[in-house]
């Protein structure tokens, strides 16, 4: 069985990231950057317990200075080909020099005429900035475009540029168009990308700097010290002697190994590694295993402890503990793993899936001996509700792990391997620092022009000029938004969509007396699910490359694994009911949302794989009545759910009548590889 970890992987993985792979540093070049990126994570965990006087936008300052330089030595141009295996160029040096002088010109000590002059100095100037700020902020914005641009590509740099032209000509505009304003120099615009608190040192950049880095060096800490295979071989053994045993282990692979991953498509990389040659010998089409390997991988980071980093934003927007945010996304999460494994059950049969007797010893036996390393998991969870902070709770979980790790002879965390630990954590934050920086371009572009709760008004008006009716005004307003953001998420980053989709989409859903956390909670499931979305899907193509399958068909399976995720979103924000979904309302409303949107995911993963199990194939019939009936339980109000109670029951009734006039109660084919729906 294949390590997680193993180079191979890695280098599979990287190319389906949404950060594009980067140089392989050696030499004096790479010890240079060891040193770099470790006295950046020192930095990092040193602020968790002994914060900077000056105060946090001190500490971004100086975190972008560490950071924003060598991500010009660790990624290539891209100009020309040979650059990406070859050291950095000249180019590549003076970037980097350049940069760190850009970062640090706001704390440098002594005066340059005008400018300059410290710290102090430079806030004071806010709103009235030199001309030699008004050059170096110049400067940090054209070096953060082009950091975008190597590490992310053209699209998010191209984004920024739209958002940077309509401030500056969005005053030429007629002033009788929504969307017209004011209007603002670049000065203006300069000054609030470089010395206010909603531009380059905004929130985005603030949870980079504190809980992402810490989480990835966590991460990278579990991943050195065995977790990785660890989570692959438990759960390959406690699924052993099913039948289902091979899709299962490749559901409940992706959702451990999420923990060490913070990329749908580097997980769907990783699991796919250990499990495809599990799921070709049961008998799986490629095209379907696919499928379930991205949606299985996406789902790792839309999943408790460590969800993916914009759910950090959520909670520095909405001043509220990351613990709460952990807790909206709980039961989303067992809706959403609860339909990839019912789809696994109906693939089984379906397909004629054969046993797979999978080499592994037993579960207790791995749990006896390597369960340690959920320890560190629980720490989180624990030091999270006794009231730390986030920060306080992944160092303490950090030490626990490197501390575990020298159970294990083979992976114990040596200074040098603690070294490698800090770097490759650090270098996974890397170009989403560049991301969240760049996202104060649009941040502020937003709140300076007032484009938010203008665009909010646009697409309310839009679906009101469908409905005036208030719960269709919602409903179609949730529906544009969602395909909205399922498109955004196609060109940018999830971290870079969810923040535009925050300052542009959240004022409509609010506007409509959506609550703050439903909103913000739907905003970032879209922002993630552009992962598994056509026609791009890095997850789906990351599955692709794996299982050798047709890309087009492994994405449309992928879709129907991850229905529940583009479904559940729509369920807690167009009815008061749905927030109990979010763990909001009290026991009753929690419990009845919670089950009534379970027998909704059940009918539609009936209805998209067209097999009730114990019972035998659904025809068009009964699978048409179930897409409805999911969909209507989905509307958390008491005629939808009786209406859809009743039709749910007809399509099962439909079922059993087909089964009973003598219709085939087997599976239809037996060779699996005819099977390419």
């Amino acid at each position: 069985m294949r390590d997680p970890a193993h180079p191979d992987t890695r280098d599979l993985a990287a190319r389906f990231e949404e950060e594009k792979p980067g140089r392989v540093l050696s030499g004096p070049v790479g010890t240079l950057f060891t040193g770099i990126t470790v006295a950046v994570a020192l930095l990092a965990l040193r602020q968790v317990f002994f914060p900077l006087p000056q105060g946090s936008k001190y500490y971004l300052i100086i975190f972008l200075a560490g950071v924003l330089p060598v991500l010009f030595l660790a990624y290539p141009s891209g100009v020309r080909r040979s650059t990406e295996r070859a050291g950095p160029t000249v180019l590549d040096w003076v970037l980097a020099a350049a940069a760190l002088v850009v970062c640090l010109y706001p704390v440098l000590p002594f005066a340059l005429g005008a400018g300059g002059g410290g710290y102090d100095a430079f806030l004071d100037r806010q709103g009235l900035l030199d001309p030699l700020d008004v050059a170096f902020g110049t400067g940090l914005l054209l070096l953060l475009l082009e950091a975008c641009r190597r590490a992310t590509g053209w699209i998010l740099p191209a984004v920024c540029l739209l958002f940077l032209g309509y401030g500056y000509y969005g005053g030429l505009l007629p002033q009788s168009w929504p969307v017209a304003h004011a209007g603002l120099d670049f000065g203006q615009l300069v000054d609030a990308f470089y010395n206010s608190d909603s531009g380059f040192y905004g929130t985005p950049l603030d949870v980079a700097a504190t809980y992402i880095v810490l989480f990835t060096v966590y991460g990278a800490v579990l991943d050195l010290s065995g977790a990785g295979r660890f989570f692959v071989e438990l759960s390959a053994a406690a699924f052993r002697r099913s039948r289902t045993a091979a899709g299962r282990t490749a559901v409940a692979s992706g959702f451990l190994l999420g923990t060490v991953s913070g990329s749908g498509a580097a997980t769907t990389v990783s699991i796919g590694a250990v499990t495809w040659p599990i799921l070709r010998r049961a008998g799986y089409p490629a095209e379907r295993a696919g499928g379930m390997l991205a949606a299985a991988g996406v789902g790792a980071i839309l999943s408790p402890p460590t969800l993916g980093a914009a759910a950090f934003i959520i909670a520095e927007y909405l001043g509220v503990s990351y613990l709460q945010v952990l807790g909206w996304a709980t039961v989303p999460t067992v809706l959403y793993y609860l339909g990839i494994l019912l789809s696994v059950e109906i693939d089984a049969r379906r397909s004629g899936v054969r046993p797979v007797v999978v080499d592994t010893g037993s579960a207790w036996r791995l749990l006896a001996r390597f369960g340690y390393h959920f320890l560190s998991l629980f720490v989180i969870v624990v030091v999270l509700a006794l009231g730390a902070s986030a920060m306080r709770a992944v160092v303490i979980a950090t030490v626990l792990a490197a501390a575990l790790s020298f159970l294990d002879r083979r992976h114990r965390l040596t200074p040098a391997r603690l070294v490698a630990a800090l770097r490759d954590g650090v270098r996974g934050v890397l170009a989403v620092s560049a991301v969240c920086a760049a996202a104060g371009i649009i941040t502020a572009t937003t709140t300076k022009t007032g484009l938010g709760p203008q665009a909010a008004a646009l697409l309310v008006s839009g679906a009101q000029a469908v409905s005036s009716e208030p719960a269709v005004v919602l409903a179609l307003t949730a529906v544009l938004a969602a395909v909205a953001l399922s498109l955004l998420g196609l060109a940018v980053p999830v971290t870079a969509s969810f923040v535009i989709g925050w300052v542009i989409i959240g004022p409509a859903l609010l506007h409509l007396g959506v609550a703050a956390p439903a909103a913000a909670m739907f905003v970032f499931y879209f922002a993630v699910l552009s992962e598994v979305s056509p026609p791009t899907a890095l997850a789906a193509v990351a599955a692709a490359a794996v299982t050798g399958g047709r890309l087009v068909p492994t994405m449309w399976q992928t879709l129907r694994y991850a229905l529940p995720a583009y479904l559940i979103p729509l369920a807690f924000v167009v009815t008061p009911t749905g927030l109990g979904l979010l763990g909001i309302g009290g026991p009753g409303r929690i419990a009845l949302a919670g089950l009534v949107s379970a027998l909704g995911v059940a009918v539609l993963a009936v209805a998209a794989g067209g097999w009730l199990p114990g019972v035998g194939p659904a025809g068009v019939p009964e699978r048409l009545l179930g897409a409805v009936a999911g969909l209507v339980l989905l509307w958390l109000e008491p005629l939808p759910m009786a209406i859809g109670a009743a039709l749910a029951a007809l399509a099962v009734a439909g079922v059993y009548v087909r089964r009973g006039a003598g219709r085939p109660s087997v599976v239809e084919s037996v060779n699996p590889g005819e099977d390419r729906e």
